[in-house]
């Protein structure tokens, strides 16, 4: 260290100029004219061209794991049938409303467990039997608030529930 180099203190948020050096012992002067001595030991060199040849290495940022939980996008549940089982052809029409009321539960059920906030439920637009069904169901729910997709509130194939 000699006279007139920049100099910051450790573990202080001070620094300045050095104006003298004395053995082991520097005097230095901050930006508002005070002096302070300090043992050179506890000085540290204050330029810039010290990291110019410090070669930079950008890493990825790993990325954050969203929980199902917590993430954006809300549940959908499509309860055409043919979603919900192989052979769609072998079930008649009493069976077929009696499974999908019964997914229609299950992922009701999943989604108060697992503290969901949004499900959707796609019925589709047909002679209206599903349709009735699942207001049928969500009417004797409670906790929860529920409305047709759609900005028209006629023809909608699907609801959205939010529970509370």
């Amino acid at each position: 260290m000699k006279i007139g180099d920049k100099v910051s203190v450790v573990d202080e948020d001070l620094s300045g100029v050095i104006t003298s050096v004395k053995g082991n012992i520097a005097v230095l002067k901050d930006e508002y004219g005070f002096t302070h001595q300090y043992p050179v030991d506890q000085l540290v060199p204050k330029d810039a061209g010290l990291y110019e040849q410090v070669r930079i290495e950008k890493k990825a940022e790993p990325r954050k794991v969203i929980s199902k939980k917590h993430q954006k996008n809300h549940m959908v549940l499509d309860l055409h049938f043919h979603h919900l089982v192989k052979n769609p052809s072998d079930y008649d029409s009493f069976e077929r409303l009696f499974i999908q009321k019964e997914k229609l539960m299950e992922v009701l059920d999943f989604c108060r467990k697992n503290h969901l906030k949004r499900l959707e439920i796609v019925h589709g637009i047909g002679d209206g039997t599903l349709q009735k069904m699942v207001w049928d169901v969500l009417e004797s729910q409670t906790d929860m608030d529920f409305y047709n997709k759609e900005i028209l509130h006629h023809q909608s194939g699907a609801v959205m529930i939010e529970f509370h």
